[in-house]
């Protein structure tokens, strides 16, 4: 009896980092100190020390449901770009910078190249937001998860000076709410998109018109990263008064979290189009529209509060990082709050 004879292969751990190693080094950063395999990941200080203020700030989540979509689809390169996106784009929504990424990856078997290339999508998500990639762990659990199946979280780490973070508390009736494009459903709901949906091989392989693509394709769209769009709104000189991430809990509960008492948010539908696959569920499933506004980001998976007078430049300056924003409402007097109509 030996420890591979119990379930776990050490072997292939060694053959997975071996593996891994090339995706790893494509998302270092100078301040990152020593090489992948430490006991753990070394980041120096000294950039942040310019600074009036630091304020550490960092998140942790994973990608839910959505990865049994990956399991079907036998498609593991873009799993680890939500997983990293839905981290560091909470850490953008307070102002920060992200700096350092790590991942977790627990599995029933350890396949080297399955996690490789889910670590290969990982580092994407890293070089796509700035952080490093500078440790991880892969665990083999034998008997207690299916040989193919596997789970994936992530944690990230940032710096913001203080007077920089996005409270939210200044914003103010008149202020313009902006919506930046999301890439799809993102990485909430699936629980609900797998009721809706079959959730076979031959049902996501199955291309809608009005979809451009396979649902499954659709449906595994990485989640947008907007480290940079929100980095670039900074350097033309704009103050964002408030950042709100869409994700579970949809429009209700995530704009009233950057909103101080007395204001509420007006958004209004028909600023922009929603996409092809939010109406495919909705139709599909018979969902109410307030429920899909309260469980989905409909198409916008970030919202900012700015000063009417720089409505232009903010605009601007997503487009120029690339990515699709709207005017999408305004802030009025009233209880805290969100009203869609």
């Amino acid at each position: 009896m030996d420890y591979k004879t119990a379930g776990v292969d050490i072997e292939a751990g060694y053959e997975s980092v071996e593996l891994m190693k090339k995706h790893v080094k494509e998302t270092m950063r100078p301040e990152v100190l020593g090489g992948l395999g430490g006991f753990a990941g070394a980041f120096s200080m000294d950039a942040i020390k310019k600074m009036e203020n630091p304020i550490l700030v960092s998140g942790t989540d994973g990608v839910g449901t959505k990865i049994q979509l990956a399991f079907i689809m036998d498609k593991h390169d873009t799993i680890g770009i939500d997983c990293v996106a839905m981290c560091v784009n909470d850490i953008a929504c307070c102002g920060g910078e992200p700096l350092f990424f790590l991942d977790y990856i627990a599995c029933g078997k350890n396949f080297p190249e399955k996690i490789a290339t889910i670590v290969k999508g990982v580092a994407e998500g890293c070089k796509q937001s700035g952080a490093a990639l500078i440790g991880g762990e892969t665990a083999e659990h034998p008997g207690l998860m299916p040989e193919e199946d596997y789970d994936l979280a992530g944690f990230a780490v940032g710096v913001v000076d203080e007077k920089d973070m996005i409270t939210g508390e200044n914003i103010k009736p008149g202020d313009t709410l902006i919506g930046i494009a999301s890439s799809g459903v993102h990485s909430n709901g699936f629980s609900l998109v797998r009721k809706v949906f079959m959730m076979t091989k031959e049902s996501l392989d199955t291309y809608y018109e009005e979809l451009g693509t396979t649902l499954g394709e659709a449906l595994l769209a990485p989640t947008r990263i907007y480290v940079k769009a929100l980095k670039n709104v900074k350097e033309a000189g704009v103050t964002l008064k408030g950042c709100s991430h869409i994700t579970g809990g949809g429009f209700y509960e995530n704009i009233p979290r950057m909103l101080p008492d007395g204001v509420r948010a007006v958004v209004k539908k028909d600023s922009y189009e929603v996409p092809a696959i939010f109406k495919l569920m909705q139709k599909t499933g018979n969902l109410e529209e307030k429920m899909m506004y309260n469980t989905y980001n409909m198409g916008l998976g970030m919202i900012v509060a700015v000063d009417p007078a720089d409505v232009d430049k903010t605009m601007e300056a997503i487009k120029a990082a690339g990515d699709t924003a709207y005017v999408v409402g305004s802030v009025e007097a009233g209880e805290k709050g969100v009203t869609i109509c």
